[in-house]
């Protein structure tokens, strides 16, 4: 299974990633993550357990989180549950448009013969979902004007 999302983020690319790798901030900013925690957490690498909402439905999984600032790249690689094995690949490109930034999902489900039924439920209803609902938040999130300091007086 390879799943692809991307959208385009007219913001600088720096604030773009280091907004994507703040994984603890995402409850605040994703409306649909309902926690993020830490179990390890080490200059090369940290272990997190995730949790979000596809249209209700609760959803959690716990992966190895990887931040490459020198390739630009955010990467996950899920360690239990159905989607075991899967690895997830956050990208940031510049563009005349603004920075497209992309997600791919892959994933090679264990039980060959299930992955018919599986893919389209796993793949389509929650991961693409699910995607599809963080880049759009994030862009939200990162393209609003800033608010205006309060006077005082």
């Amino acid at each position: 299974m390879q799943i692809g999302n991307s959208i385009i983020i007219q913001a600088p690319r720096d604030a773009i990633f280091e907004t994507a790798a703040d994984l603890e901030n995402w409850p605040r900013i994703l409306p649909h993550y309902r926690s993020i925690r830490f179990l390890e957490r080490n200059a090369q690498r940290s272990i997190v357990e995730m949790a979000a909402l596809r249209s209700g439905i609760p959803i959690s999984w716990t992966s190895e989180f990887v931040v490459d600032r020198d390739r630009m790249e955010l990467r996950f690689l899920h360690l239990k549950k159905f989607t075991r094995g899967m690895k997830v690949i956050w990208t940031f490109q510049e563009t005349p448009l603004g920075v497209l930034v992309e997600i791919a999902h892959v994933l090679r489900f264990r039980v060959a013969a299930l992955a018919p039924i599986a893919e389209p439920i796993i793949g389509g209803f929650f991961i693409h979902h699910v995607a599809n609902q963080t880049l759009r938040a994030m862009k939200a999130h990162l393209e609003k004007p800033p608010v205006p300091a309060s006077r005082k007086g």
